[in-house]
């Protein structure tokens, strides 16, 4: 249940990283609220993962389902840059959480 846990913190945490460009500086009401509910999931969610897991291992790959999310969906919804060094990075840090789900 703790990598369940895990992976719907990562999750949320995409939700909440997208959720600050569209909140434009907490700015904008619905996008802001969504943002820091989001800030809320997540951190719950990781929380309840760590009870289990190690904290190491679970930021790592908290933080690494998050940027990898966040890096895609900022060159589908935003038209961020696409370059191999970029994929090329994002499949190390795909690597990296794959490697510690394995080593666990």
């Amino acid at each position: 249940m703790a990598w369940i846990y895990l992976f719907i913190a990562g999750i949320i945490e995409i939700v909440w990283a997208i959720g600050l460009k569209y909140s434009n500086g907490f700015t904008v009401l619905i996008p802001s609220i969504i943002t820091i509910t989001g800030m809320i999931l997540s951190y719950w969610f990781l929380a309840l993962a760590v009870k289990t897991l190690p904290i190491g291992t679970s930021y790592a790959v908290w933080t690494g389902i998050g940027a990898v999310g966040a890096v895609i969906l900022g060159i589908v919804l935003f038209n961020e840059q696409v370059s191999v060094l970029r994929i090329l990075f994002i499949l190390l840090i795909l690597s990296g959480i794959i490697g510690l789900k394995l080593t666990y």
